[in-house]
């Protein structure tokens, strides 16, 4: 194919609630929340929702039981991982296949997508065809010259549109938009630039780089102003995503407090970790341990471990980050990753939340 060389955002809309309703036809329509075990009365949170759903407020992240309350004649649904990576790997294959395409997969329902191609919207609407085709899932494409305008994009194609942002329409577009909505500044960043006098896009694209360094630090400073004028890579890089970690975590449906319980959860917490770690063949290097107080207050522990393969050495580090876990005080959640050596050959930057692009 010739013409220009263009990044294609795919993004699947409300990816897992419409692979709940390919399984239940008859959910079509309805208000869709899918979290936990589907008890909301349990403790749980919302992994996604139906855009009916959000139209009440639901979002990913809620508490379940919050969510049940929004929309109490909502149909609420268990986490099914098996079923959604299957349908994410048939709709990856599906992009592969397209002509000319280099696919970089972002996560299950999102992927970017290099091409060379003279008309753009066409190649994206031919690109929905097949993935409607193959899996009966709808998706909408954002178009760019960079992997950020790409991604910025696809927000204003949904549901299952085609919308095109460039450095020629950046700031038409975005300028007046306050700079949470970037890709990349959430909203203590957002807060922080405020306190600056930066509140849209336009101010921070219009922001001298190295103004940033002092607030932000000498490499997260420019990127942020970068990331204003939506600017960075260009290319889509296929090169397998290798993890750097594995986590798994525990929501109590009692509060953990008493130490041998604590001790308890974080072996087994442990243990399932290196059940992941075991697969990749690569040495943990460090631990972190995720603590979640009642009611909601999060704490993390993390260390530098010298490389090892052993698994009890692993258990009893982590055992040991337990230690600063604060005595007698209800524990509502407790998480564990266990990071690990890179490849040398392994994609670097691949997120945008690390100044990699």
């Amino acid at each position: 194919m010739s013409g220009i060389r263009w990044v294609l955002h795919v993004d699947l809309d409300q990816f897992i609630a419409a692979v709940e309703v390919l399984r239940r036809p008859e959910l079509a329509g309805k208000p869709i929340i899918v979290g936990g075990r589907g008890d909301p009365t349990e403790r749980a949170v919302v992994s996604t929702a139906s855009y009916e759903a959000r139209a009440f407020g639901v979002g990913s992240g809620m508490p379940l039981r919050i969510a049940a309350r929004k929309v109490p004649d909502a149909v609420i649904l268990p986490v099914d991982h098996e079923a959604y990576l299957e349908a994410s790997e048939t709709v990856m294959a599906t992009l592969r296949a397209q002509p000319g395409a280099t696919v970089q997969v972002l996560g299950w329902d999102e992927a970017f997508v290099g091409v060379e191609t003279a008309d753009p919207e066409a190649y994206a609407r031919r690109l929905q065809a097949a993935v409607l085709e193959r899996t009966q899932l709808y998706c909408s494409v954002g178009i760019g010259d960079t992997l950020v305008r790409a991604k910025v994009a696809t927000g204003f194609g949904k549901p299952a549109g085609v919308f095109r942002l460039t450095a020629g329409n950046w700031l038409d577009v975005m300028g007046s938009k306050p700079t949470k909505e970037l890709w990349g500044v959430g909203a203590r960043v957002s807060a922080r630039l405020a306190k600056l006098g930066i509140l849209t896009v336009a101010d921070l694209a219009a922001i001298d780089p190295q103004e940033l360094a002092s607030e932000f630090g000498p490499r997260m400073g420019p990127w942020y102003a970068q990331l204003g004028r939506g600017d960075g890579a260009s290319v889509v890089d296929d090169t397998p995503w290798v993890a750097r970690g594995h986590s798994r975590e525990i929501t109590f449906q009692r509060d953990l407090t008493e130490p041998a319980q604590v001790d308890d959860a974080v072996r087994e917490l442990a243990s399932r970790v290196l059940e992941d770690v075991a697969a990749e063949g690569r040495p943990v290097v460090g631990l972190t341990l995720k603590v979640r107080y009642a009611p909601f207050l999060t704490t993390t522990h993390g260390k530098k471990i010298p490389e090892t393969f052993d698994r009890n050495e692993v258990i009893s580090r982590a055992v040991e980050l337990a230690s600063a876990i604060e005595a007698g005080r209800p524990i509502r959640l407790l998480g564990l990753r266990a990071e690990m050596t890179m490849p040398d050959d392994a994609r670097q930057g691949h997120t945008p939340t690390r100044g990699g692009w």
